[in-house]
């Protein structure tokens, strides 16, 4: 369920980074990069798509539009990685790419080895509102915000416009659909 290159990188400092890909073309990427010798993770899983006349199961990327390289923060490291057709730019924030941690990288390959079934899941923003599907607060719905690793569920009051704030999972919250005028006119 997953494809992975492991070999030895042109420098020994090579840190697993993302990769942004046009879409649909992260399998093509990863030939590519098995084929230049680069190190490189595509998680992928199983699923049942359906056409008019027969069911199959396929084999697509756990995070659409994504997958890791291992490389150097060298500048010629990079420009390879970007000279590859269908690759868009690996992740970066201003200081420039931004490293995946190891630990990351290695719990995705554990899930995926592990044959436990798994699917995309909405990564939740400070602002979103949001819904908490486990645990002890189950059901409750509030404001998703984030205070460096901490995630914490915002609950309002607006009429007296107070909040009270609990400490929240991730992982334990799902994003609510926020209805606007606009989408309330197309279901309409």
């Amino acid at each position: 369920m997953q494809q992975s290159t492991e070999a030895n990188s042109d420098t020994g400092e090579a840190r697993w980074y993302a990769v942004s890909t046009r879409s649909r073309q992260e399998k093509v990427i990863a030939l590519a990069l098995e084929g230049l010798g680069i190190p490189h993770f595509l998680p992928l899983i199983e699923e049942q798509r359906q056409w008019s006349d027969r069911r199959k199961t396929v084999s697509v990327p756990l995070f659409p539009g994504y997958l890791f390289v291992r490389t150097g923060r060298a500048a010629e490291s990079q420009l390879r990685l970007r000279k590859i057709s269908g690759v868009v730019d690996l992740v970066r924030s201003h200081k420039g790419p931004v490293e995946v941690p190891e630990s990351e990288i290695a719990s995705v390959r554990t899930l995926l080895a592990r044959g436990i079934r798994c699917s995309p899941h909405p990564f939740p923003e400070a602002g979103d509102r949001v819904r908490v599907v486990r645990g002890a607060l189950a059901g409750i719905e509030g404001v998703f915000v984030r205070c460096g690793a901490q995630a914490s569920l915002v609950i309002s009051v607006d009429v007296i416009r107070r909040s009270v704030s609990v400490n929240v999972a991730a992982a334990d919250v799902e994003p609510l659909l926020v209805s606007t005028p606009q989408t309330q006119r197309l279901s309409a």
